[in-house]
């Protein structure tokens, strides 16, 4: 959506200057002005977004105006624009529309330098970018309508499009031969990674003026047990076609070998028969129609699954394969939940009694949701403030760019500092900045070939230059979230057509383009590395510790309600959780990259994120449980495991302390199973029932996994009962 915004406001922005009798300069000025004024603009609600064009205006014709009016003079126009950069990149921390004017403040003042601005001309560009403006609103507000509720609509039919191919791919696994399995698992890895991606984009576009407070929560809410259900049918259907048991769908370790094959589903073709048909059966009740012709065949497919959340409803089967009819039980829950959110009160005259009893859970659950306020977290100031040492950093580089742009090209300068500035964009770490500084150029490198090729197939004929053009901004938006070397080699393809629209097409310019773009990444490198660097390893550790931090805080607190404490809100916890792992994730990519020199750091990186992932997992399913706690009649408080989940809590803190204090004293404990340490000490005592049981596995699981994560942190290991045993054979 935003390269058919930027593409139209580009395309009626010449449809507009053509009859005009513009020249090529006015149009390429108003092209590239339409361009900067839509997708400069990030804010989510169309109000915002009018004013912040409607402000956009002025800056951009003040800042076409000092470039114009400043040509003159080259030390007063270069002191300028690397004021005007750091003014750009230091305004950030005001939030979208300081972004989005400093930005575009920039992007004008260097079309300025691009389109050789004179005095004499400020008129005309003056009208230029007013066309182009008011264009942009055109096309924002009218020809390609976006609102945050049409967004948000097409997230939720996504979503549960994303949720039933999620639960197609999982029949492939459970139909799997033994030379299919690896590559079933490996589809349903990638179905959950997008159903996550969906959730996330979600989250996103969630705020207090989207709809009401209340609703923002149940519809979070809802989306995070969709996701977190789906996501373990995932793994119980794992296991039950396994001799063991599987921890998570990523597995723990990079490259883990599957678990071992296993005979459970064997012999039972009934029974595999009826789980292939509650499968399908789910897909359908997540896609299907809410109501309609078929309504009533939808109530009783819906009746059936839910029956399988009480155990009298469940098949003669081995408790794997039985885990795995509770868990379509569950599942079907949360598509009743979601479909509820989403499409609002349904018939409720064909309900079964589970059915029942599920949506007086929901319609309880439903009450008790309030607006929680957010926590304030200490932010860093001065020069520790991310935005204030990047705008000095950038200004650094920019500088230094300016200098050796002028020595290589005085005409030209210009594209080194642009390059410059890309480098630092949305990035937080030196080891970032190399990588993207790398990415681009050689993007960049492969544009300037695919240019030569255009321009002397192109020629003269200017308006296949610029259709051209506007399809090189397409690719360019799409294919900026897959890669930035593709979005880099179509930035490049297309100035090779503008300037083939100037006739100043030539060879030497486009390679002049690869000097100024490698000069301009150099410089930006060495300001990363020599100003105020944030290292690599510095950035990642910070992250870490959040993401444990994080991890404690939903382990902990879901512990705490299992256990018969106060209800908290775990679902939003645990979508934390998922944001700063995601972080964690990105801020890795440097040291995972497949050119780093560090190969031992590139695996103990991926061991960690892969190790995180299994933690996170677990910890969203025991917060899942306990949500269910206070509204359901089949999940009751157990006391007993305050214990189980003090020890991880420990280790977790002791995890903490190691990589932001970089405290050695701290010792990580283990030993007993944690479902071990739950037996009752009398033979007659009742054991844990089936729902601790399942919460055992969950707590055990990542009781591993942080153990785990002690290992390659350099964290000490201790077994108390071992040093007990010691101790009396020392006496």
């Amino acid at each position: 959506m935003a390269g058919l915004r930027t593409v139209g406001a580009i395309a009626l922005t010449l449809a507009v200057l053509g009859p005009l009798g513009a020249g090529p300069n006015d149009m390429v000025n108003g092209a590239m002005s339409a361009m900067v004024a839509t997708f400069s603009i990030k804010e989510k609600h169309r109000g915002e977004q009018a004013v912040t064009l409607a402000l956009g205006l002025l800056v951009a014709v003040v800042a076409m105006s000092l470039g114009a009016l400043l040509s003159a003079y080259t030390i007063a126009s270069d002191v300028c624009f690397i004021a005007l950069i750091f003014a750009a990149v230091y305004c950030r921390r005001y939030g979208d529309r300081a972004t989005a004017l400093g930005l575009i403040g920039f992007q004008i003042y260097f079309l300025s330098l691009f389109g050789g601005a004179a005095a004499s001309s400020l008129p005309e560009l003056w009208a230029t970018l007013a066309i182009a403006f008011t264009c942009s609103a055109a096309v924002r507000f009218v020809l390609v309508a976006e609102s945050t509720e049409r967004i948000l609509k097409r997230l939720r039919k996504a979503f549960r499009a994303r949720v039933a191919q999620l639960v197609s791919v999982q029949i492939a696994l459970l139909d799997a031969g033994p030379d299919d399995v690896e590559k079933a698992l490996d589809d349903v890895r990638l179905h959950t990674a997008r159903l996550h991606e969906s959730a996330l984009m979600i989250q996103d576009r969630l705020d207090e003026k989207t709809s009401a407070g209340a609703s923002v929560s149940l519809l979070q809410r809802r989306v995070a047990e969709a996701e977190i259900a789906a996501e373990r049918l995932g793994i119980l259907i794992l296991t039950a076609r396994s001799a063991e048991q599987a921890d998570t769908l990523a597995l723990h370790l990079p490259h883990a070998p599957l678990p071992e094959p296993g005979d459970r589903l064997q012999e039972r073709g009934d029974t595999v028969a009826t789980l292939h048909r509650d499968l399908e059966g789910l897909g359908v009740l997540v896609a299907g129609p809410a109501s309609g012709t078929d309504g009533s065949g939808v109530a009783q497919l819906r009746n059936r699954l839910l029956g399988y959340r009480d155990e009298e409803n469940l098949p003669e089967a081995p408790a794997v394969v039985q885990d795995v009819f509770r868990g379509i039980g569950e599942a079907a829950r949360a598509a009743l939940g979601l479909r509820l959110a989403l499409d609002g009160p349904q018939d409720e005259s064909d309900d079964s009694p589970e059915t029942k009893r599920s949506r007086e859970e929901l319609d309880a659950e439903d009450i008790s949701i309030a607006a929680e306020g957010e926590q304030d977290e200490p932010h860093p100031r001065g020069l520790d403030r991310p935005t204030t040492r990047a705008a000095v950093q950038v200004s650094v580089g920019s500088t230094l760019a300016i200098v050796g742009g002028e020595l290589i090209a005085p005409q030209r300068w210009y594209w080194a500092v642009l390059t410059c500035w890309v480098v630092f964009l949305n990035t937080s770490s030196t080891g970032e900045i190399l990588v993207k500084g790398y990415r681009r150029l050689l993007g960049t490198v492969l544009g300037v070939i695919a240019g030569v090729v255009l321009a002397g197939a192109v020629g003269s004929h200017t308006w296949t230059a610029f259709a051209l053009v506007l399809l090189f901004v397409f690719a360019m938006y799409f294919t900026a979230p897959v890669s930035y070397v593709l979005m880099s080699f179509f930035v490049t393809a297309m100035l090779g057509m503008l300037y083939t629209v100037l006739n100043t097409y030539s060879s030497a310019v486009l390679v002049l383009r690869i000097e100024e773009t490698a000069l301009g990444a150099v410089c930006g490198m060495v300001a990363a590395l020599v100003v105020l660097p944030v290292q690599t390893d510095r950035r990642t550790d910070e992250l870490l510790a959040a993401t444990l931090v994080r991890l404690g805080d939903v382990s902990g607190a879901a512990v705490e309600q299992l256990s018969g404490g106060v209800a908290l809100g775990l679902l939003d916890r645990a979508r934390e959780l998922d944001t700063a792992l995601d972080k964690l994730r990105a801020s890795t990519k440097p040291l995972t990259h497949p050119i780093t020199p560090w190969r031992a750091r590139r695996q103990t990186a991926r061991y960690i994120v892969a190790l995180l992932e299994t933690c996170a997992y677990h910890a969203r399913s025991l917060a899942a449980t306990a949500e269910l706690l206070p509204y359901s009649r089949s999940v009751a408080a157990d006391p007993r495991l305050k214990l189980a989940g003090h020890r991880i809590g420990h280790n977790i803190d002791v995890l903490v302390a190691r990589v932001a204090a970089d405290a050695e004293d701290g010792v990580a404990e283990t030993g007993a199973s944690l479902a071990a340490m739950l037996e009752p000490e009398a033979p007659d005592s009742p054991r844990h029932d089936r729902v601790t049981g399942r919460v055992l596995r969950h707590l055990q699981r990542l009781d591993e996994g942080v153990i785990g994560l002690a290992r390659p942190l350099g964290v000490r290991i201790s077994t108390p009962g071992k040093k007990a045993a010691r101790s009396a054979a020392a006496r």
